[in-house]
């Protein structure tokens, strides 16, 4: 009776033992179940944010360990983005750059060909008309000789003549000059017509051409002279200058008009050397 006693002693003291430890568990429990969910969110906020770098990885410069980006270095941080992102890769990029470059050389060209400056052609057109007068008191032969400047331009812009020079040589003597400024402005892909005015006064240096131009057994008073003229133009920002020289018979007995084309060839520089060759050789 006394050792069965005992046993059942033994059992009821091991009881309260485990509903001790019961009874603990179940107080933490509560404990934790009484804390405030916004409260130990809180808590958990606070931690720092750390980063577990293995072998192959390295801290991120940007966090600097806390997965937070600064406020004032918004701006100033950039983002990274995947190598494999698509973004990366747009479509088209060579049709893009090819279709780019192709513009840009036609539109290089258009500017070029629009805009660059081509030399303006001036033929001599010749003698129109010459008024001759006599100052028999002093033996001289005077006579006005209008010449004619045809212009070409060949731009797309307008060009102007500022100014127009000439002179004529009878015999290596200079026997009259003429000087125009702001002549006339040629209109772009156009042409025009200039006339001009020489005032010739031959004299005391060439005596006997009075005696030649006055004598009435001749028909035909013809005297040689040499038209130098000078051209200046201008446009945009290129000024350029065009020399002339032609040899001209004229006829110094009378007043005489000469028959000029109303539609006359534009010449090129070889062909206007060729005129002055023919005109010499007469």
């Amino acid at each position: 009776m006394g050792t069965r006693w005992s046993r059942s002693g033994s059992s009821q003291s091991l009881l309260p033992e485990e509903q001790r430890v019961t009874r603990y568990t179940e107080r933490r429990e509560s404990d934790n179940d009484s804390l405030d969910g916004l409260v130990r969110r809180e808590d958990i906020a606070q931690f720092p944010y750390v980063e577990f770098t293995g072998r192959d990885s390295i801290t991120c410069p940007t966090c600097q360990g806390t997965g937070r980006i600064p406020s004032e270095q918004v701006n100033e941080l950039v983002a990274l983005i995947p190598y494999n992102d698509q973004r990366l890769q747009p479509q088209r990029t060579k049709l893009y750059v090819v279709l780019s470059v192709v513009l840009c050389l036609l539109a290089s060209s258009l500017v070029a060909f629009f805009l660059f400056p081509r030399p303006v052609v001036v033929v001599d057109g010749g003698i129109r008309s010459v008024t001759v007068r006599f100052d028999r008191n002093n033996t001289k032969v005077l006579m006005n000789m209008t010449s004619t400047l045809n212009f070409s331009n060949p731009n797309f812009f307008s060009v102007h003549v500022q100014s127009i020079s000439s002179q004529v040589l009878y015999m290596k003597t200079v026997i009259g000059t003429e000087l125009l400024h702001n002549v006339t402005t040629v209109l772009p892909l156009s042409a025009c017509q200039v006339n001009y005015t020489v005032s010739v006064e031959i004299g005391s240096n060439a005596p006997y051409v009075y005696t030649l131009c006055t004598m009435p057994s001749i028909k035909v008073h013809n005297i040689l002279v040499l038209m130098q003229t000078s051209v200046k133009t201008s446009y945009m920002v290129r000024t350029s200058q065009n020399s002339l020289e032609a040899y001209r018979y004229i006829d110094c007995g009378s007043n005489t008009t000469y028959q000029q084309p109303q539609n006359y060839r534009i010449r090129s520089s070889a062909d206007t050397t060729a005129l002055s060759l023919h005109h010499s050789l007469l």
